[in-house]
């Protein structure tokens, strides 16, 4: 199995965020509101038939970056089984009023190989930076890192048929990045039964992402938007997440700030 699973994995769930011109409001309260502190979505990871471990999206809290209120998200996928062990961990900070990343930590595990990455990310400013790399790099305009994109896609809207593209991801040269919106579908999963809008993306990459044939993600048909399923289908097998859990915080928590 590549090493690079979880990066697949995050990469293509995330591109659906790219949507140009279709973003909703944001403000702090609203965007509480929609990402309550607390808020859990739990998945089970699939090698084709095999349970290969599990998948986690959490919405850790309020912090302060660099004076900007920023909502702190959390993507975490494991899997400790003799086919393949990882233990992979995103953290991403978010303007409150922007919705622009403003730091990104990678800290992963995977068969033996470890790799710690954090960026610091300045949207007004259009630069980031690398941990333990001296220079400064451009970034995209109101940039956005692999799991803010999680929640991004959340505040769009999306028409069936459509194709869109978008250039925000926050290392320019991995830019564009392209979706196309296939269909509405109905899925039953560990979860439930829930009503989708399945997407088609394509990404700009290099590596693994060129083995991957025929991702699809589904995204819950209501105001929510979460992802409840992702699959890629790979010559050995197909990955696939599921959602397994939604575990909301008690309103509240969700209404405190």
């Amino acid at each position: 199995m590549p090493a690079r699973i979880a990066y697949l994995v995050t990469c293509l769930a995330l591109t659906p965020a790219l949507l140009k011109g279709q973003t909703r409001p944001h403000s702090a309260g609203n965007l509480l509101q929609r990402f309550p502190v607390g808020e859990t979505l739990l998945y089970d990871a699939r090698f084709g038939l095999i349970t290969l471990g599990s998948g986690m999206m959490q919405v850790a809290g309020v912090d302060t970056i660099r004076g900007v209120p920023s909502l702190h998200v959390v993507f975490t996928l494991e899997s400790n089984t003799f086919i393949y062990r990882l233990n992979d961990r995103m953290d991403s900070w978010v303007g409150l009023e922007d919705f622009a990343s403003r730091r990104f930590v990678q800290d992963f595990h995977e068969g033996g190989s470890d790799r710690y990455t954090a960026y610091e990310i300045y949207p007004d400013s259009g630069f980031y930076t690398e941990s333990g790399v001296d220079s400064v790099r451009a970034t995209a305009d109101g940039p956005l890192d692999d799991a803010a994109f999680f929640y991004f896609v959340r505040t769009v809207d999306l028409e069936v048929g459509e194709r869109y593209q978008f250039n925000r991801y926050f290392r320019p040269d991995r830019n564009p990045v392209t979706i196309e919106v296939l269909k509405r579908d109905t899925l039953d999963l560990p979860a439930g039964r829930f009503p989708t809008i399945l997407i088609r993306p394509t990404i700009k990459g290099r590596g693994i992402l060129a083995e991957a044939k025929e991702p699809r993600m589904w995204l819950s048909d209501d105001e929510r938007r979460i992802m409840v399923q992702l699959k890629v289908k790979f010559a050995f097998a197909t990955i696939t997440l599921r959602l397994r859990e939604i575990a909301d915080p008690p309103p509240s928590e969700s209404t405190q700030r």
